[in-house]
């Protein structure tokens, strides 16, 4: 390997080790975790909190209820993209 390609993966290796420190420890383990961004606890948590308050709305008839579990299962669904934090970065088109 060239100078030029040692270096280019050092730096891909910096850099994954500052993003997600936890996947590179587990290949230094033997036992690979998903990354950082297909890890989706918090996700479907919500999701399910979410669709219990639009149960409980719904069989109450409580339009709070119903409106606060549309609401989380949108979060919920946003947290599902693994690729959000890449388009919160972007600028969004000028108008003018």
């Amino acid at each position: 390997m060239s100078l030029s390609d040692d270096r280019r993966l050092t730096e891909i290796e910096t850099r994954l080790h500052r993003e997600d420190p936890e996947f590179v420890r587990s290949f230094t383990d033997g036992r690979p975790l998903r990354p950082r961004e297909y890890r989706y606890h918090r996700a479907w948590l919500l999701l399910c909190l979410a669709l219990g308050a639009l149960a409980t709305g719904v069989f109450m008839a409580h339009g709070l209820l119903i409106a606060a579990g549309l609401v989380f299962a949108g979060v919920a669904g946003e947290l599902f993209d693994p690729h959000r934090r890449v388009r919160a970065r972007r600028c969004p088109p000028s108008g003018s």
